[in-house]
């Protein structure tokens, strides 16, 4: 009996000697972070609206945190493969998501008998950063000049309107799908492989309207190649300030869907970490120049802290998965 008390006291005295250690060096690595580089993932490919905010975040960020931020472009299957990818790695802050929130969102309810990680579960926000909103346009041979005349044009019209979208689940897509459900439109989608491949057909005549985002779509406006009726946000915005709401046109009350990004990190990354980022985030957002640089390329500035992101997170989530469901949205 002596002997077993004398191995247990011993094995117990091994073991906090090698618990205290592990533990002290896991809270000083904590307390130091960065202390070296810190990978932030863009899951989709260059020159895209999540590549384009990934990179001035990485940027900005490497200034202020005192590690290298390096973006490191991930795409396929929509953003699947680098949001899995970022899910599955170590939860220490060194390997961050540029997440396309609404696109992964709107992936989590279509595919989710497919996709791999859970966009509540697999991943803590640090932030939400910035927005970008949508516009519907029209071919200018569409002989509609406002939201109201599109709708009885429409109506007048069952199943002869196509949209064009930029994927099976992009927002783009669904803000139309939402649109039509609502109002009751028999509207043929034609879905493309890209923003560009559908905005060339739309300009062209080959397909008659689409909701696309206002970077791609700002220039066709501009230069008289399309004909913008509504921006999809609760305000009208300063890229095209005289173009209504969707609830100002058409009277629908609350519709409000813009693309939305946000920096993410695994799921148990330390919230000392995450509340790190988030402070850096928010600083840099506020500053005139990177405001302006954003804007630039169609994003407005949105901050919002974890707690605030999860929030709206789970808002993205439960909104595509009714209008999905109601609307009967398939993935194909």
């Amino acid at each position: 009996m002596r002997q077993q008390l004398i191995r247990w006291f011993g094995a117990a005295l091994c073991a906090t000697f090698v618990t205290l250690p592990a533990v002290a060096q896991s809270d000083l690595a904590v307390k130091n972070y960065p202390d070296k580089p810190i990978r932030l993932v863009i899951p989709f490919p260059p020159g895209g609206a999540t590549d384009v905010i990934g990179r001035i975040m990485a940027q900005e960020l490497s200034k202020t945190i005192g590690q290298q931020v390096v973006p490191d472009n991930r795409a396929g299957d929509s953003g699947n493969i680098g949001a899995d990818m970022v899910a599955k790695s170590a939860p220490d802050g060194y390997t961050l998501l540029m997440g396309a929130l609404t696109s992964h969102s709107i992936n989590s309810n279509l595919d989710k008998d497919r996709i791999k990680y859970n966009l509540e579960k697999d991943f803590t926000p640090a932030a939400v950063v910035g927005v970008v909103p949508l516009v519907f346009v029209v071919n200018p041979s569409v002989p509609v000049k406002n939201m109201k005349e599109f709708i009885a044009y429409a109506k007048a019209n069952p199943g002869k309107l196509t949209f064009a979208s930029s994927g099976a689940g992009a927002p783009q897509r669904l803000a139309m799908e939402m649109f039509r459900y609502q109002l009751g439109l028999d509207l043929l989608h034609v879905p493309y492989k890209g923003s560009g491949p559908a905005m060339t057909d739309l300009v062209g005549g080959q397909v008659l309207s689409m909701s696309e985002t206002v970077p791609a779509s700002l220039q066709f406006i501009q230069a008289g190649q399309l004909r913008a009726l509504a921006v999809t946000t609760n305000k009208r915005i300063s890229q095209l300030p005289d173009v209504p709401t969707i609830t100002e046109a058409t009277g629908l009350p609350n519709f409000d869907v813009v693309s939305m990004f946000g920096i993410e990190a695994p799921a148990g990354t330390p919230k000392t970490i995450i509340n790190k980022l988030s402070a850096e985030i928010k600083t840099i957002l506020q500053r005139p120049d990177v405001q302006e640089r954003m804007l630039a390329a169609g994003v407005y500035v949105n901050y919002l802290s974890p707690a605030e992101s999860s929030k709206r997170i789970t808002r993205e989530l439960n909104m595509w998965a009714k209008v999905i469901k109601d609307a009967n949205i398939k993935a194909d």
